[in-house]
């Protein structure tokens, strides 16, 4: 068996990284595309290799001769026409080789695991494709694959259709290639490929048609969760540095590095970031579906519709609601037109601190951390402006509607503003009932500002939305004038005209998270590594001890693809504290089988 590796290409997509080096010496966590490759296949067995160069061919021969000389035998084959041809070409310049032996081919731009190469090896078939499941990062050509792992057609990327995207199978162009079929089959379309459409081709369009015959025998190898990934920009190598973090901690790191974008990564169980997976119900998605182009195709409305809308959504007076591309941006905008020192109980969410700079701090002294309207009340007296983040972010810890009242009446008696963020506190108890978002409360407390974040209780992160509300008309026009007119789009904006439609479903949802939230209480408390502190949100906030450290048991947990939030860095937080999100009941107890083996190693 022998490898041929296609390693002519510029890599023009990748800019000034690849000017001076071919595309296959990128390096993904210190290591580069060709000798993770070359590894793979000598740990396979396969000895000798054919690349096909072009592109800094000096620099890729030394480099290659210069870690494997003494265990590989090289066969360098020159495109010299690398700019003005394709990798049709490349392997049409290797194909006296090709039928001296069964011969793995392969492109120079990929990172895979060992174990794809194994099984391509160890399965006696002849002509094989390793495909995957269709996934959102993927492109270039598909496959249709019957029940019988025969390849049906190659699709390729003009020809891709996404109403079949269920029926579609990536090609990770990794071949396995007889050279029987080489001789008789594929060469000999090859050359008549070359000769009618010339040389700026594809090889798998010469499959694509080869794929037409009932001799054609083209099978795929289906991969079952094994890694991999091709490099053709720079947010490639980001990505796959992500899925081949070489520890627990490269990897931990180059996930939390991202902030979010977590669906390039289906595997990962996301307990860190705080949603709704009960909403949006499906018939609300589909809705926002039929409406698709439209929304992506046209500008959404401004300002003043937008708060129209969430006025409607909310039952609060225009004048008084202001919707923002997230809470974060309603929080930068607050926190740059309302001056004063704020008082803050830490740990707390780290927007409210970057944003405002004057910062009065209390840290709750009890040992679960919570807090009541005493100590809130002492810490009004310290500052001009108080927060109240409510259920609080990462605690849980809930104040009742009567007693926040109370704490509002001393405020507007003293002169001073009270922020409330209410972003969690459907989930509470209380829920909607105990929420200061009310025309009624927002009058009789024109001190008060309340903040909410949509996106986290509706489940819709990724639209970004936010509200900030008061009765505070001097606030508002600060606020308002800050913001640009266009600030949200057209899906946000559709979402906030359909959302009372949905109220029901809503209602249940957070109700749901209520119920799934007990269980996961129960079962979180059963591990004996885990100090379980009660919570009024969607959210645990948990300590661990004995057996773990935080940072420990996070990495423990990203070895197994289950992100948590790892709390010992956070200001406020006093020993070895996890955050851990409610989810629905199949990924919970995912999380919830992986402790429990943790727990009895």
């Amino acid at each position: 068996m022998q490898a041929v590796i296609l390693a002519a290409g510029i890599g023009r997509r990748l800019g000034e990284i690849t000017k001076e080096i071919p595309k296959c010496m990128i390096e993904v966590n210190g290591k580069t595309l060709i000798e993770s490759s070359i590894s793979n296949l000598y740990k396979a067995g396969i000895k000798r290799i054919i690349l096909v160069v072009g592109h800094g061919k000096e620099k890729l021969i030394h480099h290659v001769k210069e870690r494997f000389s003494d265990k590989v035998d090289f066969v360098f084959i020159e495109n010299k026409d690398y700019r003005e041809t394709n990798n049709i070409y490349s392997l049409y310049l290797a194909r006296d080789l090709l039928t001296e032996d069964d011969t793995v081919l392969l492109e120079s731009d990929l990172i895979y695991d060992f174990s794809i190469i194994d099984r391509l090896l160890r399965d006696e078939r002849e002509v094989l494709a390793v495909v995957d499941k269709y996934k959102s990062w993927m492109d270039g050509t598909v496959v249709k694959v019957d029940e019988e792992d025969n390849i049906t057609a190659f699709i390729p990327k003009e020809f891709f259709d996404y109403k079949e995207i269920d029926e579609y199978y990536k090609t990770v162009n990794i071949y396995k290639f007889s050279k029987e079929f080489m001789k008789e089959v594929y060469l000999p379309f090859l050359k008549a490929y070359i000769e009618v459409f010339g040389k700026k081709e594809y090889y798998e369009l010469v499959l694509r048609v080869i794929s037409a015959l009932e001799r054609a025998n083209i099978k795929a190898l289906k991969l079952n969760g094994e890694r991999w990934y091709e490099i053709d920009t720079v947010q490639d190598i980001k990505n796959a540095e992500c899925i081949f973090s070489d520890t627990p901690e490269i990897k931990l790191n180059n996930i939390k590095e991202r902030y979010g974008g977590y669906w390039r990564f289906p595997y990962i169980k996301d307990f860190c970031y705080l949603v709704n997976p009960y909403f949006p119900p499906p018939k609300m998605i589909e809705e926002i579906k039929t409406y698709f182009n439209d929304l992506l195709c046209q500008y959404p409305s401004g300002q003043k519709t937008q708060n129209l809308l969430a006025s409607l959504m909310f039952d609060i007076k225009e004048d008084y609601i202001t919707v923002g591309n997230g809470a974060s941006e309603l929080i930068k905008a607050l926190a740059n037109n309302i001056k004063g020192k704020i008082g803050i109980v830490f740990p707390t969410f780290d927007e409210y601190p970057a944003c405002f700079k004057d910062v009065e701090a209390y840290f709750p002294t009890r040992e679960d951390l919570s807090y009541g309207i005493e100590e809130l009340e002492h810490l009004l007296k310290k500052c001009e402006i108080l927060l109240l983040i409510n259920p609080d972010n990462p605690r849980g810890n809930y104040i009742q509607f009567n007693d926040v009242l109370t704490l509002l009446e001393l405020a507007q008696y003293k002169g001073k503003t009270v922020i409330i963020d209410e972003s969690f506190i459907d989930f509470s108890r209380e829920g909607e009932s105990g929420s200061l978002l009310k025309n009624e409360i927002l009058e009789r407390f024109p001190n008060l500002v309340v903040v909410k974040s949509i996106g986290k209780t509706y489940g819709i992160p990724g639209l970004r939305l936010g509200v900030i509300a008061t009765a505070d008309r001097n606030i508002t026009e600060k606020v308002r004038k800050y913001l640009p007119i266009w600030n949200i789009n057209s899906f946000a904006e559709f979402f906030l005209q359909i959302i009372n439609k949905y109220k029901d479903s809503y209602k249940e949802a957070c109700e749901r998270i209520k119920k799934e939230r007990e269980w996961l209480y129960k079962e979180l408390s059963s591990i004996s590594f885990l100090r379980v502190l009660p919570s009024e949100a969607n959210y645990f906030m948990c300590e661990v001890k004995d057996k773990f450290s935080s940072k420990e048991l996070t990495l423990k947990l990203i070895e197994k693809n289950i992100l948590i939030k790892d709390l010992s860095d956070k200001k406020g937080v006093r020993g070895n504290f996890v955050r851990i999100a409610v989810r629905e009941r199949e990924n919970n107890k995912i999380l919830i089988d992986a402790l429990k083996e943790l727990d009895n190693d």
